[in-house]
């Protein structure tokens, strides 16, 4: 083993970087504690010269940034050159002035040749009190002596004058009153290390912001989440400690080892195919590794610590380290990580705090790591010729859409965004529950869905169109099959499968990826006029596909719900996306039934935004060329900023809306009746909005899930058809009787609290 204290230097290009080995050494590696290891850290850069970046070695990595590690670099020089003036060593020329300066002198020595090296600051304090110690002796009025001090006061003020040239005493300045020499607290607001284990690439910011203002802490998965704002920053810092980093020694030592020997199975291609798979078969080799390990260094294992240490180990080998912990926080929709490597923190938008920075910063190895696993999984190239892949990624707690540029696109190489998923579906009434639409709104789409209509989900990027369609699709009636299409993997087609749905899920190329054997989005959405009556979900609208999804439409051969995601911030802008931008004739686009807008909404000072619906339009048919000056767009519900609210228009309340009367007129019980089509969107309306007042009131946020949701939907319907064969119409008052009789019998056989 090296001994305490061995170096060695890393030179890349024009950086060279110095790594401290300290396993040997018998003290905690931090130089903001240990003034040891401060003036261990002092002797290297003395012998090394300038370097960008110090690393403390012992079990984990403890790097300073470049930044922290030109003050040590710039106190390095700065003593170098102080010993070489050789200060003070001509001051004591006699015996008289070695009467009045010998303990002087002796305390100025000890502040340049050791002080300097342990604890500047500390020794910039020494010497300003040495300074006021001689100011006050020449005040006094003694005469003896006063020749010599004055030099020496002289020689005192250039070394305060040169001690003033550093940034590390300029940075320490304004926290120096009250500062009691020893006292190493000023260190911890000047250096922070980066922590990595050495089993990771990835690097963490573990310790807080010293001036950081706490605004919650939560916990997921065995990982703590502070979340902190700075005074001198507009954006919040999401701070996280993972479990590896709060390892015990033993613990750690065991997973270093177990880490080291799976390290020399190389996963196949083949066996990236099934990520999932590659997965559990690394746990298990994982958990029997860690029995093995710990019998043999005689530690003792819990179940949970040991299946713990198993999921740390596969996110650190066939996993995307900590990525993975941040796409298991529900509470993250956003993480983009910037180019170059290691430069910068990772970044995320949070759903209560927005844009946020963190504490985490991946390096060059680490994002290669990811770019291999996702072509891997995707089967799609990343390289020169092809440099953007959009993917998915499907974790055990957590799914994402992945977009990655690489080189000549972005110069600075590899860069990531995932778009965090909810673990399960979005449902209108979770969107009551956070604003996004009220109660009104969701009945309205609940109807409208019920009507089979086509539908175009509209809204700028993190506007929640995708989301807001997978909610629609829990809206459809389970007994009618859902064919979805989409080039990267983001609706909720699986877990709807699982809950019964008849739903087949098509992936089709995407229109920035070459060079693979996908078939085409138009290819694919002809396919599905070959598999029969069926909803047609179209994951976003982007290219070509947008004509074969028209042709579609107007032929009639869907003779159910078609709906998909488009970008565009109003109906117009639909309309001017579809017809000049993807080349769909105007008549096509009349098959068009219903717009949804949905875009962020800001605060004034423009550092928070909400999520919502801010229109829900109905496209007529009768315009020619321009429907927004013929007419062709009639809002029947629109967002009213003063309250924050979906409002209904006049048109919608007075039933002037051609689409909802096409719908009644398919219904024997609502043609040509109003009043019967409106007591129906309200009673809708007043299910989901009961649905949220109920979750809210018995504690239960589990009724407002798609599960549940699903099984309201089915029982609304049952009821519905078994009133109106005994009553001879849909008797609205009695639906919501008997269903909230059923909501009543359900929420007491889940939990016994009496609704």
């Amino acid at each position: 083993m090296p001994a305490c204290g061995e170096y060695e230097v890393v030179r890349e290009g024009e950086e060279a970087t110095v790594r401290i080995l300290c396993d040997e050494c018998p003290f905690f590696p931090s130089l903001e504690d240990d003034p040891q290891v401060f003036s261990m850290i002092m002797k290297v850069l003395l012998e090394v010269g300038p370097v960008s970046r110090l690393i403390l070695v012992q079990k984990r990595d403890y790097e300073y940034t470049y930044e922290q590690t030109q003050l040590l670099v710039q106190l390095a020089r700065k003593v170098k050159d102080i010993m070489g003036m050789r200060i003070g060593s001509g001051l004591i020329s006699s015996q008289e002035a070695m009467r009045y300066l010998s303990q002087r002198y002796s305390m100025l020595q000890n502040i340049i040749q050791q002080g300097l090296k342990s604890d500047p600051i500390g020794a910039f304090l020494d010497l300003q009190s040495l300074i006021e110690s001689d100011e006050s002796f020449l005040s006094s009025g003694i005469v003896q002596g006063k020749h010599y001090v004055e030099r020496f006061l002289d020689t005192l003020k250039l070394l305060q004058h040169e001690l003033l040239q550093l940034q590390l005493i300029q940075q320490s300045l304004p926290h120096l009153k009250g500062l009691m020499v020893g006292d190493r607290s000023i260190y911890r607001r000047l250096f922070s290390p980066i922590i990595r284990p050495d089993f990771m690439f990835t690097k963490l910011m573990a310790s807080y912001p010293v001036e950081g203002e706490e605004l919650e802490t939560y916990t997921f998965n065995g990982n703590e989440v502070t979340i902190f704002k700075s005074p001198s920053s507009v954006q919040y810092l999401y701070h996280v400690i993972p479990p590896e980093f709060t390892l015990t020694e033993d613990r750690y030592e065991l997973l270093d080892s177990a880490r080291k020997i799976l390290a020399e199975h190389q996963p196949k291609k083949s066996e990236f195919v099934d990520p999932k798979r590659i997965r559990d078969v690394f746990w298990n080799v994982s958990m029997d590794l860690l029995d093995e390990l710990a019998s043999y260094k005689g530690i003792q294992l819990r179940l949970k610590e040991k299946e713990q240490l198993a999921n740390i180990l596969v996110r650190y080998t066939v996993g995307f380290g900590l990525i993975e912990v941040l796409l298991e926080d529900d509470k993250i929709q956003d993480i983009s990580v910037n180019s170059p490597m290691g430069k910068t923190p990772i970044f995320i938008v949070h759903q209560d705090y927005g844009d946020c920075t963190t504490n985490i910063i991946p390096t060059l190895p680490e994002s290669e790591s990811w770019a291999s696993k996702l072509r891997l999984i995707s089967g799609r190239p990343l390289d020169e010729a092809n440099p953007i892949l959009d993917t998915e990624l499907e974790l055990p707690n957590a799914r994402a859409r992945v977009a990655a540029v690489n080189a000549p696109l972005n110069p600075s190489g590899l860069a990531y965004s995932f778009r965090r998923h909810r673990d399960k579906p979005w449902t209108l009434e979770l969107f009551i529950k956070n604003g996004m639409m009220n109660s009104l709104g969701a009945g309205l789409l609940s109807f409208l869905i019920d009507g089979a209509r086509t539908m175009l989900i509209a809204g700028t990027r993190s506007s929640g169109k995708s989301s807001l369609l997978g909610s629609l699709m829990v809206e459809i009636m389970r007994r009618i099959r859902i064919i979805v299409i989409e080039d990267t993997l983001e609706l909720p087609s699986s877990s709807l499968k699982d809950l019964g749905y008849n739903i087949q899920s098509l992936k089709v190329a995407s229109a920035l990826t070459k060079g693979t054997t996908e078939v085409s989005a138009d290819e694919g959405i002809r396919t599905t006029l070959r598999l029969g009556d069926s909803s047609l979900i179209v994951g976003e609208v982007r290219s070509v596909e947008a004509i074969a999804l028209y042709e579609a439409m107007r032929v009639g051969a869907l003779a159910n719900t078609v709906a998909g995601t488009i970008h565009g911030d109003s109906p117009y802008g639909v309309f001017d996306r579809v017809v000049n931008d993807l080349r769909v004739p105007r008549t096509s686009f009349k098959a068009t039934d219903i717009i949804v807008v949905a875009n962020p909404i800001r605060s004034p000072d423009g550092l928070h935004r909400w999520r919502r619906i801010t229109r829900i339009t109905e496209v007529r048919k009768h315009w020619e060329d321009d429907p927004v000056a013929e007419g062709g767009f009639v809002d029947l519900m629109k967002y009213n900023a003063e309250t924050d609210t979906l409002e209904p228009t006049q048109e919608l309340i007075n039933g002037d809306s051609e689409m909802i009367k096409a719908i009644g007129a398919n219904v024997k019980e609502w043609a040509g009746n109003w009043d019967a089509i409106w007591e129906n969107i309200l009673l809708r309306a007043k299910i989901k909005d009961t649905i949220v007042k109920t979750s809210k009131r018995v504690g239960d946020p589990k009724i407002l899930e798609a599960e549940f949701v699903i099984k309201s939907n089915d029982a609304h319907h049952n009821i519905s058809e078994r009133v109106r064969d005994e009553d001879g119409y849909l008797n609205t008052d009695r639906i919501f009787s008997e269903w909230s009789d059923w909501l009543e019998r359900e929420l007491n056989g889940r939990s016994g609290v009496k609704v």
